[in-house]
């Protein structure tokens, strides 16, 4: 075990740290002179709490997890997934939490892990040849479509577009045959373009296929003057960054973020706080922290021989990628708004756990990739 802990990857571990720092200040200047004031502490507490589960994986060998919790894992995320539609919690128009006692879970957050470990246990005996269509993507896509099913139909576009992320990035990591991936990117555009053909020429039924506030989001994305009311989050995000200039107006001067003119300023918003609080200089920094995360995580998925190994790590920085520009695309105007969290930095107990277990499977890669298994 002490070996093993010698072998942790201090920069990432050093990375973590950073972001709890980063996420506990910002949180605290958030929610200054709120209702919402002293939830900085609860975070560090949720920080302190969730090593314990990061550093319990990293030090398990990721290949028996891969063997004997991949597909238990996937079974019991799609059982919670069926109860979110059942029994779960509705908030803002979406139904997509379970709760437990006073406190709220979010097994979509869960089930990103566990699709992650199931196409890694899936595809992680092909030795290097191409996936054959009918016995290795067919299969893969199937396991797919049912937790972003589930999800879509919270609805929670946001992470249903992660579970996407997650099975593109694998199976291109499989050495997919150029027919193959020539084919599933015609597939996607026929799809994007049958969608947006709806919207323009078929409006009634893409209103039947999309929710109403899901709807919403996207004509105000598409022209903010149709309806300010419901455009006026994302406009205000955006003054809030801008104003912030290169440098920010300071810790706890953020006074649009603090008036409450944004709402979830300290889950999904948070990123306006730190735009209009830092400025350029420090949004750029915590990019840069995102960028040496995910550079880390490329090298030891590069260095690893077992090619499940090199699944896990693919499958986490395509959710964390995606995740990081979802959120701050969706504050900055790029895209519609979505209810995503941003890593690491967001306030949301569901979210955080999902991970810091992402980061132990990565040092657990890391830890165990030289070392013969261990039955």
């Amino acid at each position: 075990m002490i070996q093993k802990a010698k072998r942790l990857d201090g920069v990432i571990v050093g990375i973590v740290v950073c972001f709890a720092f980063i996420s506990t200040l910002v949180i605290e200047s958030a929610t200054m002179g709120t209702r919402y004031e002293g939830l900085h502490i609860a975070n560090i507490e949720m920080y302190a709490v969730m090593v314990i589960p990061m550093l319990l994986v990293a030090m398990m060998d990721y290949r028996l997890i891969v063997r004997y919790l991949s597909y238990p894992s996937y079974v019991v995320g799609v059982i919670l997934l069926v109860m979110v539609l059942v029994i779960g919690v509705n908030l803002n128009g979406s139904t997509r939490w379970i709760e437990i006692g006073s406190q709220q879970f979010q097994p979509s957050e869960l089930m990103k892990i566990a699709f992650i470990l199931t196409l890694a246990r899936f595809l992680g005996n092909l030795n290097g040849r191409s996936p054959r269509f009918w016995r290795e993507i067919v299969p893969a896509l199937g396991l797919f479509i049912i937790p972003f099913y589930l999800v879509f139909k919270q609805p929670d576009l946001g992470t249903s577009i992660v579970f996407i992320s997650i099975l593109v990035s694998i199976l291109w990591m499989a050495n997919m045959q150029l027919k193959q991936i020539v084919i599933g990117l015609s597939a996607i555009l026929v799809v994007a373009a049958g969608i947006t053909a709806l919207y323009f020429v078929q409006f009634d039924l893409f209103s039947k296929v999309i929710k109403p506030h899901q709807l919403e989001r996207i004509q105000t994305f598409i022209d903010p003057t149709l309806d300010p009311e419901n455009s006026w989050h994302v406009k205000n995000a955006q003054t809030a960054i801008g104003s912030g200039e290169l440098y920010g107006k300071g810790f706890m001067q953020g006074n649009l973020v603090q008036g409450g003119y944004v709402p979830y300023h300290y889950a999904d918003s948070i990123f306006a706080v730190i735009g209009e609080e830092f400025g350029f200089v420090g949004s750029t920094l915590l990019l840069l922290l995102y960028f040496l995360l995910i550079y880390r995580m490329i090298i030891i998925s590069y260095k690893c021989r077992d090619r499940a190994g090199s699944y896990i790590i693919v499958g986490i920085i395509a959710m964390l990628v995606l995740q990081i520009f979802e959120n701050i695309a969706m504050h900055t105007g790029l895209m519609p708004l979505t209810g995503i969290a941003l890593p690491f930095v967001s306030y949301g107990g569901s979210s955080l756990l999902t991970n810091m277990l992402s980061i132990g499977l990565a040092l657990s890669v890391h830890i165990h990739q030289d070392y013969p298994l261990a039955e």
